[in-house]
């Protein structure tokens, strides 16, 4: 945790935070807060047996690459920690999971107004296939392209299908048949990973652009340190860094998912079907996990809710209240950091505690942290409606990244989180600071963690290019020269 006391900054910070969010919300509902709190790598007991339907981020923001600030993004990352050197079995999105974005644009709660569907299909092919190769990709010829002269080494290759739902009429087919960019193996079989990626962005119909593959890891945190109960250092450890993640990743008109709203709410989910109890067959898809803002099911939500919490509805959130009202995470910065905890100024006049105190066990009878409800589960104070989704103003203009703080309203960039979440934004950081209260803000308390280990792109899909397996751990100065095959392969 970062401690160094800056005199007189809790009144900057708090009024600061304040008047970005009410700035942020106000041109939508009147006088209206956010929805805030941090990633999401293996956070509840079931999902962490399941990778590939395991989502450790999602992001949703309007796009800051040059000329495109019209298009909103949307980013799931799924498999948390992929170590690149994984072989032979290299990391894929599994077929069996039903990869969503589900948007609510009449501010109802409900994110039932639009949903964007991806299926992913396995097939083996090319010289893996003809002579039963023990190995998904070969360099034979090298892998430089994914379809066609340049992609018979590629055997085990991935394609998928977009649809989108508007629930007005049968789902959209936007796209079938597209190929997903295979995990980076090494510099022999992949002579230029980059270039292979870059033909995985396709341009559909209607200013759509989609991406699905593999990206280095955006998220950064000392992971070991926060989740050894708050066994924080400095320097942190960013120890997601040199791992990677799969992407999908959507780029739309904002027109296509507002329906002209200027705020939208939107979570990203996975599903897997049931098998029927009678009869052959599979049933219908179940949700397995969902993700909005980050780091709620990890670091609010009780392990023993974890898993229930991640197969309900985002507009069924009022079962998880008490989590929201009395944060165990507040109690364990109390406990274990020191500065008691408090009420940020978005709360109502029964938030508590306030002014801060020393928290109260069993029971946090002293804590009723309604800021955080207004903050993470409402669009506006006075919704009765609770539901967790990602929200974000379209009023609002993107930063452009050069320029974007990772603090975000806290260093007066509105464009960040909580107003949807970008990449950059050090959303660990301002969950402690927020759950904190005003004590944090006043140490700009956090992990020390304060940028990622690969420099992120302005350009969709937005993501840095992935650690290759050959070359995992390996500093540049000691890697050795890549053999010449023999001729004729």
């Amino acid at each position: 945790m970062t401690v160094v006391p800056r005199r007189g900054i809790l009144v900057l910070c708090l009024v600061a935070a304040a008047s970005a969010l009410l700035v942020l919300f106000a041109t939508a509902r009147g006088q209206s807060p956010p929805g805030a709190t941090a990633a999401s790598h293996r956070e509840a007991p079931l999902i962490s047996l399941d990778g590939p339907a395991d989502i450790t981020d999602f992001f949703m923001f309007r796009s800051y690459e040059p000329g495109n600030a019209e298009k909103v993004v949307l980013i799931m990352d799924v498999i948390p920690g992929e170590e690149p050197s994984s072989a032979p079995n290299y990391w894929n999105f599994d077929p069996n999971v039903l990869y969503s974005f589900s948007i609510d644009n009449d501010r109802d709660g409900k994110a039932d107004d639009v949903r964007f569907d991806v299926r992913f299909k396995t097939e083996f092919r090319g010289i893996v296939s003809d002579l039963k190769l023990p190995l998904s990709y070969v360099a034979l010829p090298p892998i430089t392209a994914l379809d066609g002269p340049g992609s018979e080494g590629l055997g085990l290759r991935q394609r998928y299908s977009v649809t989108m739902d508007t629930g007005r009429r049968r789902p959209q087919t936007l796209a079938e048949g597209l190929i997903a960019v295979p995990s980076n193996v090494g510099p022999r079989t992949m002579p230029d990973y980059a270039a292979l990626a870059e033909q995985g962005v396709y341009g559909l119909d209607g200013g759509v652009r989609v991406f699905a593959g593999q990206r280095q890891d955006p998220f950064y945190m000392d992971l070991g340190g926060v989740f050894d109960t708050l066994n924080l250092r400095s320097p942190g450890v960013d120890q997601l860094a040199g791992f990677n993640v799969h992407t999908i990743a959507l780029e739309l008109p904002m027109s296509m998912v507002s329906r002209g709203s200027s705020v939208i709410g939107a979570y990203a989910s996975t599903s897997r079907t049931q098998v029927r109890v009678r009869g052959e067959g599979r049933g219908r898809f179940k949700q397995v996990q969902r993700l909005a803002n980050p780091l709620v099911n990890e670091t609010i939500i009780g392990t023993v809710d974890k898993d229930r919490w991640n197969e309900t509805e985002p507009e069924d959130e009022r079962r998880f209240l008490d989590y929201y009202l009395k944060p165990r995470l507040a109690a364990a910065l109390d406990l274990v950091i020191g500065p008691p905890t408090g009420c940020t100024p978005f709360g109502d006049n029964t938030c508590r505690p306030s002014p801060p105190e020393d928290v109260v066990l069993p029971g946090l009878d002293n804590f009723n942290r309604t800021d955080l409800v207004n903050i993470l589960l409402k669009y506006a104070p006075s919704d009765r409606r609770l539901s967790e989704l990602l929200r974000l103003n379209l009023r609002v203009a993107p930063t452009p990244l050069e320029s974007q703080e990772r603090l975000t309203i806290l260093a007066g960039d509105q464009a960040g989180w909580p107003n949807g979440r970008r990449p950059r934004d050090d959303v660990l950081d301002i969950a402690i600071q927020v759950v904190g209260g005003p004590e944090y803000l006043t140490l700009m308390a956090g992990d020390n963690v304060d940028a990622d280990d690969a420099p992120l792109p302005d350009r969709f899909p937005f993501l840095a290019t992935p650690a290759d397996g050959r070359n995992f751990l390996i500093a540049p100065d000691v890697q050795t020269p890549h053999l010449t095959p023999p001729a004729g392969l």
